[in-house]
């Protein structure tokens, strides 16, 4: 599912894009989410990174749109907007917040629909396991399937991944809670692997993408069970 923000303050237009997203979703068989907000102030300060596109206008009463798309860039680099708006002159600075595209009011379905379809065809791919790591950066958005183990250290967890290594302000409690529906099993205290990436085990320790991390005495007959399960329904 596609989850869409609408941010605009006339009742008319987002009452048009949600019949235009509804057409939409009906011709080209997608399923889509579609979440309102009156101002861009409403969405900055309710903002949970679980968008893949966002609709803005540019002129609304306390937050401007633009306003509102820079300080969502600060928390999500990720998501796709897309300004809706009756004034062309605000091309230069959209390339500031990557803004892939304007629709000019007055509104045609034709021309949102191809829009629209570039809009998706921008969402960053994931394997269906999509989730949400707030850095001092700001969200990022990840697939599950990247990630080869998330460690814990101090208040803090590391997140090593495909692409690096993230780290976030959390509790391992919590992210045992998030990522166990997701294939991840943890070892010991402070170690969460992702069961996908285990190559082996051997003298009470698993080995992940090169690195040898240990198993708890506690939790290694949960922890091959959980590893036969997992390699039983995926291999």
């Amino acid at each position: 599912m596609i989850t869409i923000a609408i941010v605009e303050d006339e009742e008319a237009y987002a009452k048009q894009l949600t019949e235009y997203i509804e057409k939409y979703q009906q011709e080209s068989g997608k399923r889509f989410k579609v979440i309102r907000f009156r101002d861009g102030d409403e969405i900055v300060e309710k903002y949970t990174g679980e968008y893949d596109i966002i609709l803005m206008d540019i002129q609304m009463q306390f937050m401007d749109g633009m306003t509102a798309a820079e300080e969502i860039r600060k928390l999500d680099t990720k998501v796709v907007i897309m300004f809706i708006t009756n004034m062309t002159n605000y091309a230069i600075r959209g390339y500031e917040v990557d803004a892939m595209d304007y629709v000019l009011k007055p509104v045609s379905y034709f021309a949102f629909a191809r829009k629209l379809e570039r809009a998706i065809g921008r969402i960053p791919q994931t394997t269906g396991r999509p989730v949400k790591v707030n850095t001092p950066e700001g969200i990022v958005r990840l697939d599950a399937g990247g990630i080869y183990y998330i460690e814990s250290e101090g208040h803090n967890l590391i997140y090593h991944t495909k692409s690096g290594d993230l780290k976030e302000r959390a509790k391992m409690q919590d992210a045992e809670d998030k990522f166990v529906p997701l294939g991840f099993f943890r070892s010991n205290k402070g170690y969460l692997v992702n069961l996908e990436y285990v190559d082996g085990v051997k003298d009470g320790c698993c080995m992940i993408h090169g690195e040898t991390l240990l198993i708890s005495r506690a939790r290694k007959n949960d922890f091959m069970t959980a590893l036969a399960q997992y390699m039983g329904e995926h291999y």
